[in-house]
């Protein structure tokens, strides 16, 4: 027989399941170790000396390390890794919101309320607002339009 017919037989199912499942610890501990070092860099309310200490408590002692952070400060590791996630998630809808109002054309309901606080304070006149509206509902300007058109007060 070859020697990959031996290796088979000397290998049993249950060696392979255990072997299987210390990789998948070894990768978890690994994933756990690198989501403290993100929280040690992360809390702010942390001193320098201190995010150094623990940084070299989990690296030297790496296992003891990791465990003892997990029991002294695993608590809050959730707290900070949702208000991190909290201020990225506003900041970006703020960036969304900046670049959307960005375009330079407002809403045609903002346009047509801009237009009537004009048409109100007697800027200009019915006709005026007619031809404004007309050309904010059909899509083919702001109401700067009707500004260009606007009479001066004293007129």
């Amino acid at each position: 027989m070859s020697a990959q017919t031996y290796l088979a037989y000397d290998y049993p199912l249950l060696s392979v399941f255990w072997s299987m499942l210390l990789f998948f610890l070894w990768i978890m501990w690994f994933v756990l170790l690198f989501r403290i070092v993100f929280d040690i860099f992360r809390d702010d309310e942390m001193s320098g000396w201190a995010k150094a200490g623990w940084l070299a408590f989990t690296v030297l002692l790496p296992f003891l390390g990791v465990f003892v952070y997990v029991i002294a400060r695993g608590k809050n590791m959730g707290r900070r890794e949702m208000a991190q996630a909290r201020a990225q998630q506003e900041a970006f809808d703020a960036r969304i919101r900046e670049a959307a109002g960005s375009t330079g054309r407002s809403s045609s309901i903002d346009e047509l309320a801009k237009l009537s606080d004009i048409r109100a304070r007697g800027d200009i006149t019915d006709e005026e607002f007619r031809r404004a509206k007309e050309l904010v509902l059909t899509g083919h300007g702001p109401a700067e339009h009707a500004g260009s058109t606007a009479r001066t007060p004293g007129r």
